[in-house]
């Protein structure tokens, strides 16, 4: 039977989360349902398939979907654009809430059914506003008690044990769903030609530039490896990133691309992808560089990397903050790798399993 979904969600700004969501819209609407984008704040990297409806609610990042006061009459804003929206294509089957901003409000506006999507791990999360000041932490506090009472889905079993564990959130449920993925689209947009590709070998890094991705340790990194390839940064903040690369003294050895909407055939094409984060989720770039047969090397961090990089490849995990540990495996990575199609979570995040898991929630 054709359901009705609403995924709600911040922007379609370039991280993982939107990336994800995308995916699962797609797979559920080639599964014969319609599917809604919610989308609080009309920005973004990523384009929205002609098949996929797409709803904005404010035109732009500089209109507040949040604020300190106030949230009752945004709340209510919402809310009417929500049931406007349901007045004209049909009541929803189920709403999928993602990120913080969106999760804030879908809590608030008490509609039902409605699953929460947990992307990162929540105390490190808390953790890292807390150095911002304490409006930022307040806000970040703010959006993740509204989980409390809720129905919660981790991307990671790390994350729900974290959850389960810690106490801050008291959710009515919790499961983990890792995040879908098309195996064979990846595989395809892998094929394709794109400019700029370095000529000769070389590495990768998809990621933001935050400091939560230590491109800091990255460098460092960089420095001791016997091996010298240059890195390719798939990143925002190109800008930024170059000026801490000369700072540790290897600018002569990275390449800055931007972001790529198509990533793909820069991680197919590299001898190596490399994760040097404090935490995460479940690291997307870690599953999409195993698709394209790419050896990955990545820190231990929580949450994700160690449900990824199982049996051989958990060799190729290394203590967050130690450069010198993540050179070596970067070096013994270059030369010696397991099957990379060995690795267990592909058989796990296969896109029509996961959007049947989530549309297994309606029952």
């Amino acid at each position: 039977m054709t359901k009705q979904i609403a995924i709600v969600i911040d922007s379609l700004a370039g991280g993982g989360a939107e990336k994800v969501m995308l995916t699962l819209a797609q797979t559920m609407l080639q599964g014969g349902h319609n599917v809604h984008l919610l989308v609080l704040q009309n920005f973004g990297l990523y384009e929205v398939p002609d098949n996929l409806s797409v709803h904005y609610w404010k035109a732009s990042k500089n209109e507040r979907c949040d604020a300190l006061w106030g949230m009752d009459k945004l709340t209510q804003e919402f809310l009417v654009w929500v049931q406007g929206i349901q007045r004209q294509v049909g009541k929803f089957d189920l709403f999928i809430s993602n990120l913080d901003k969106s999760n804030l409000l879908m809590s608030r506006s008490q509609l039902e059914p409605t699953y929460f999507v947990v992307h990162n791990a929540v105390a490190e999360e808390l953790k890292k506003e807390r150095r911002l000041g304490p409006v930022k932490y307040f806000k970040m506090w703010r959006a993740k008690k509204a989980l409390d009472g809720k129905k919660l889905i981790t991307v990671s079993h790390g994350i729900e044990k974290e959850i389960q564990s810690s106490g801050f959130v008291h959710p009515q449920s919790v499961q983990t769903i890792y995040n879908p993925f098309n195996v064979e689209e990846i595989q395809r947009q892998a094929q394709a030609e794109v400019n700029g590709l370095p000529q000769g070998d070389y590495m990768v890094h998809v990621g933001r530039f935050a400091k939560q991705k230590r491109h800091d340790i990255l460098f460092q990194a960089l420095r001791k490896m016997d091996n010298e390839l240059p890195m390719v940064l798939l990143c925002n903040n190109t800008g930024k990133a170059k000026k801490m690369a000369k700072k540790y003294g290897v600018e002569d050895r990275i390449i800055l691309p931007g972001f790529q909407g198509n990533p793909y055939p820069w991680i197919k094409h590299a001898k190596l992808l490399t994760l040097s984060s404090d935490c995460e989720g479940l690291p997307t770039v870690l599953i999409e560089s195993l698709i394209c047969n790419t050896p990955v090397v990545s820190t231990d961090c929580p949450h994700g990397p160690n449900e990824i990089m199982t049996g051989p490849l958990a060799e190729f995990l290394v203590p967050c903050r130690d450069p010198k540990s993540l050179a070596m495996a970067m070096d013994k990575a270059l030369t010696q790798y397991p099957d990379t199609q060995t690795a267990e979570v592909l058989s796990q995040v296969s896109a029509d399993n996961v959007a049947e898991s989530y549309l297994a929630l309606l029952n």
